[in-house]
């Protein structure tokens, strides 16, 4: 039985699905998922001016951001988004990312 549900986990995640978390940085990841302006000016000043890769935080999960990826979150550095995609392993390729509705 734990055989079959681990099978399906891994045969989803190549699906596309959504998530909704935070952008931040590989260096701080879930210190700065917050989306306080002290956060985002952090994670913007880390990816764009100290080149720290920007990752997707859901939760305490810290996921890397495919090369392809990257140039689609920079607009929404430290700020909380809704993103649609696939997952492997630990790494999020995007399709698409939006600010989720408050």
């Amino acid at each position: 039985m734990k055989k079959v549900a681990a099978l399906g986990f891994f045969a989803l995640s190549a699906f596309a699905a959504s998530w909704t978390g935070y952008i931040s940085d590989a260096g701080c990841a879930a210190k700065h998922a917050d989306g306080s302006e002290k956060s985002i000016g952090c994670v913007k000043a880390c990816v764009t001016k100290k080149g720290a890769a920007p990752v997707f935080v859901v939760g305490d999960k810290v996921y890397k951001i495919d090369e392809a990826s990257k140039a689609k979150v920079m607009d929404h550095l430290g700020h909380e988004v809704k993103v649609s995609g696939k997952l492997k392993d630990d790494t999020v390729s995007i399709s698409k990312v939006t600010m989720p509705k408050k």
